[in-house]
Parts: C-alpha cells; structure tokens; sequence
C-alpha cells in the first residue's frame, strides 16, 4: 500500500519549525521573495493585469496591489499580483515552474491581511517550496510534453501549503488545503505566449489563499488526492510514470538547497536562456554583426522546441516564446532585455529578416538534472564569408542555482525592473527591505514605496 502522501506533507507543513529551516534556505527564499517583488512591480501595468483589475474591479481591502495605493481583499490580490509577476516571463524557475511568482504573492497578501512577520513569510515560503518539489520531482516523464503548465498545476498546491503555514492549521486541515489546491490545477501549453500563462499563476496564487480559507472553515477534501490511481500525480503524468510510492523524506532532506532558484538574466522563456548566454558570449569573442549573418543554428532539446512554438512572432508576449526572436535579438541588440520585448522591436525588418536565417536542431538526449532540457545547448553561426564559429557548450545559463547570480546582479535586475515602472529611485530602500525582510512585517514591507 503506497504511504499516505497527502497527509505526510500536510504534517510537515503543519509541524514546520522555523528553528529547523537552515540558513543557506532562508537566504535563497529572500532571494526569491525580491526578485519576484521586482519583476511584479515591473509587470504590473502590461496589458493581461491591467484587463484583470478591470474585470474583477475588486472593492478596497485590506492588501496592497503590487505595490501601489490600490487595495483588494487577499483572495483577488493574489490573483491580480501573481498574474503581474508572470506577466514579463522575467521571474524565477525552479523545480520544473515558476515557484516565486506563485509562491510570493499568496503569501505576500495573506501574509498582510494577517498581520504576520517577515520571519512567517520565509517559513510559509520554504514549506511551499518544499511541497511543489516533493511533487513535481515523483514526475519521471514531462508535464509540458503532455500540455500541462507545471506552474499551474503544482503552484495550487504549493501556495495552499504556504497559505495553510500561515494560518498555523493542524495537520488534518493542512491536508484538507493542498488536496483543495490539487482540485484547482490547470495551466495548458497552448496557451504560451498569450496572457494565459500569467494567468495560469495567478489562479493558482488565487487557489491557495482560497484553499487554506476553506480547509480551516471545515471544507474537506481527500486525504489521499496526491497517491491516489486517480489523484493528481496519475492523473497528470505524461505516461503514467510517476512515484507515488517512495515515502518523502521532507525535512531531513532540504529540496530547497539542492534544487534552488534559477534567476532570469532575460526576460523571455527559460527554454532559451542557455543559448543566449552561448551566442553573446560568441558575439563578444568575435565581434560579428547582423549582416555578417548567414545561418544561426541552435541545438536544443525536442522538448524545448514544443515550448518555443512561436517561429515568427509578431508581438512581444509571442516573442517570449520563440528561440528564432532570441537569437536575432542578442545578434541586433547584443541582449534580449525589456526594451526588445516590445511589438515594434519584434516586427523591426532586419529582426524579421534575421529570425528566417535561424535553425533549430532537436535533439532526443536530456539532462538528467532538468529532464525537460538537452546536456547543454549550442550555438553555431555561419557568415556571409563562409567562416562557421561554434559557440560555447552551455550546461547551465548565468543565474542558474548552479551559476547563481550575486547580489550586486540581484539589485541591478531589481532596479531595472523599477525603472521599467517608473519608480527607479525607490529601488534601493525597498530591495533592503526584501533582503532583511526576517526583521520586519508584511505591513511594514508593502508600506515600504
């Protein structure tokens, strides 16, 4: 008989002692929570959160909307600021998703409307982490070869864990909040590329508020919805190739410290990142141009290339997901930032012409650390005069956990994305807030403008 999986991670996030969380934990939880409070800020004026707000036309509550004198009621602050933080494709991956931009927003609204510490927030993180891995790593096969979102489908749980921490539910009701959360999964594929996928996050931001309401009103749901045949690892397993059976090992083994956070150096699919950093790198050893161009060919993982499906984007929420856009941006531009993310720079002729020269080779091996990914992605260019340059062998791009970024990088992305809002000069005091955030409240931190 498999072990009761459901209940052993609502115990663990029910029983979490922030004493037992080590320190190297909580400082890549900081990390996340001011990266993921930057790209929000930055997104929080695009076209998919500005039509949410409208729609939803949330009464004032008692939660801030991504840092501005808006407010709503925690549920839709949730919803509308986790939507905002996905809306740039600028924020952090990990554990097969995007977990900060999930994660930091239903707690952050939670967190406010409770009245709880910074040090509550860290731990209500690093329980959601951890429930979103222990999950998502039992998947032998790909969610997103099968057309699931993994943000979507394990970010429901995940910010159910996180919201039930804050609440100090007991075990019972902690299960009660993720088996809820695992009943509002969803997220498609198909949808990459449109405001869909930012939506995907927000809804699960939203399910988790709402499923750890529910569970400590009393709303039931299976002990076992994870294990189950028919429960959510089954149910959205590429082949059925799941492990329902190893019993988890949460809290003596931190998922959190071995997997870590991968931080965005671009704001574009992470599918593209490795290339990118292999093509600047052979553009500044060699100094070509755009004219010079003959052919770009990029080798990829097949898996990879059924994310980036857009081939001749027209716009720049298309482009976020085309391997074609990124190599013509980093060749035109030297860099793939905010400023070429926009509809004008995409349908510029010569980014156009550039995107046709671009070939994309698939490949069928894959890293064992990311199953989704090739060993390493390269890139090879020909010029005009013949001469053919072979990039470097890229294994893990610049911001990868195992590459990671300092703090100094952290702060120039945090006020880049500031001053893509309009409120650069408010950068560095908020930044230091995020990074001591232990010390201080989530009233005190969303004041904080």
């Amino acid at each position: 008989m498999a072990p009761p999986l459901t209940r052993k991670i609502g115990a663990f996030v029910a029983g979490l002692d922030a004493g037992r969380i080590p320190e190297a934990a909580r400082k890549i939880a900081r990390g996340g929570f001011a990266d993921c409070v930057g790209v929000m800020i930055a997104g929080r004026e695009e076209e998919g959160p500005r039509i949410l707000r409208q729609v939803l036309a949330p009464p004032p509550g008692d939660v801030t909307l991504c840092f501005t004198g808006a407010r709503a009621a925690a549920p839709e602050a949730a919803l509308i600021n986790a939507t905002a933080a996905h809306a740039l494709d600028f924020d952090d991956t990990g554990v097969r998703g995007h977990p900060s931009t999930v994660l930091v927003p239903a707690i952050l609204a939670e967190a406010e409307h409770l009245g709880a510490s910074g040090a509550d927030m860290i731990t209500a993180y690093i329980a959601g982490y951890e429930t979103w891995a222990e999950l998502s790593l039992r998947e032998r096969g790909s969610l997103h070869s099968k057309g699931w979102h993994p943000t979507g489908i394990w970010g429901a749980v995940a910010a159910a864990a996180a919201c039930a921490r804050l609440r100090r539910l007991d075990a019972e009701k902690t299960s009660s909040a993720i088996a809820l959360g695992a009943s509002q999964s969803a997220g498609l594929v198909a949808n990459f590329g449109t405001m869909a996928k930012p939506f995907h996050a927000g809804r699960a931001a939203h399910a988790g508020v709402l499923a750890a309401r529910l569970a400590e009103a009393g709303f039931t749901a299976s002990p076992d919805a994870f294990e189950h045949s028919q429960g959510l690892l089954a149910a959205v397993s590429q082949h059925g190739d799941t492990d329902r059976e190893r019993e988890p090992d949460l809290g003596t083994r931190w998922h959190i410290l071995q997997e870590g956070l991968n931080i965005k150096k671009y704001p574009i699919c992470y599918c593209t990142h490795r290339s990118i950093d292999g093509i600047l790198e052979l553009r500044r050893l060699k100094g070509f141009a755009a004219d010079d161009v003959d052919r770009i060919q990029v080798a990829i993982s097949d898996r990879y290339g059924t994310i980036l499906r857009n081939h001749r984007p027209q716009t720049g929420l298309e482009a976020k997901f085309s391997m074609e856009f990124a190599m013509a941006s980093a060749v035109i531009a030297n860099r793939v930032g905010l400023t070429e993310l926009t509809d004008g720079f995409v349908r510029r002729p010569d980014v156009q012409a550039l995107m046709e020269r671009v070939e994309i080779r698939l490949g069928t091996e894959y890293d064992p650390r990311n199953p989704n990914a090739a060993p390493f992605d390269q890139v090879r260019i020909q010029l005009r005069t013949g001469e053919e340059l072979e990039g470097p062998a890229v294994h893990r791009a610049r911001g990868h956990a195992e590459a990671p970024l300092s703090d100094d990088d952290l702060y120039e992305k945090f006020e880049v994305c500031l001053e893509a809002a309009g409120v650069r000069p408010e950068a560095s005091a908020l930044f230091d807030r995020l990074m001591s955030i232990e010390t201080i409240s989530a009233r005190q931190l969303t004041s904080a403008r």
